[in-house]
């Protein structure tokens, strides 16, 4: 029961720009912009205000995801954004962060990839997807501060499809844990939600490939 409703409160999670009228999912030949790099995983440097997290993106076993998140990267999309929300549960829980300013500049929905084909998990650590229906995930990603394996396909209790896993921090888990440690707002939004919104929300100032 514990896991169903982690993953109620997951899909709860995306903002509505993100997911309305959306069209069918985009397969990685139908993703444009800079090819992803030819390693099996990729590097990327996220700047928050609170400091740097870096993050490999798992292109060998999740190249659809990573494309996506890639494609955000390399056109400054997440510039500017902000990690909005800190959700504890069980002692442990997860950071959300996604674009949330202008649904311009939001892209297509993508193919699921299933933790199940993947081999992926969503321990600590792990970065993956939030999304309405399998299919539905566009730019909101979180980030696991603990080990929640319910949100894998399958899980007992759990969602079916589960979350798609596509990279893991490998520098900077101390500020993930800080922006988990920071304010939130017990009044700001709904059900759920409530209380889960960081206050103020933490600043992404930039999220660039590393070389």
């Amino acid at each position: 029961m514990k896991h169903r409703f982690l993953a109620v409160i997951l899909f709860a999670a995306i903002p509505a720009i993100a997911v309305a009228q959306a069209p069918p999912p985009l397969t990685p030949g139908q993703i444009t912009g800079t090819p992803v790099a030819t390693a099996d995983r990729v590097p990327v440097a996220i700047d928050t205000s609170m400091g740097r997290i870096v993050i490999a993106l798992d292109r060998l076993h999740a190249p659809i995801t990573t494309t996506n998140f890639l494609r955000y990267v390399d056109n400054h999309r997440f510039d500017g954004e902000t990690f909005y929300r800190s959700m504890h549960t069980g002692g442990g829980g997860l950071i959300q962060a996604g674009v949330r300013s202008d649904s311009r500049k939001v892209y297509p929905p993508i193919t699921h990839e299933s933790t199940r084909k993947t081999g992926l998990s969503n321990v600590t650590g792990a970065v993956s997807m939030a999304r309405l229906d399998p299919g539905s995930a566009t730019s909101d990603f979180f980030i696991m501060v603990s080990d929640m394996t319910g949100l894998d396909a399958g899980a007992p209790g759990g969602d079916a499809d589960g979350f798609a896993v596509f990279g893991q921090v490998v520098e900077g888990m101390d500020v993930v844990k800080k922006i988990f440690d920071s304010p939130t707002d017990p009044n700001k939004g709904e059900g759920v939600m409530k209380g889960q919104f960081l206050e103020p929300p933490i600043k992404i100032i930039k999220a660039s490939r590393l070389k």
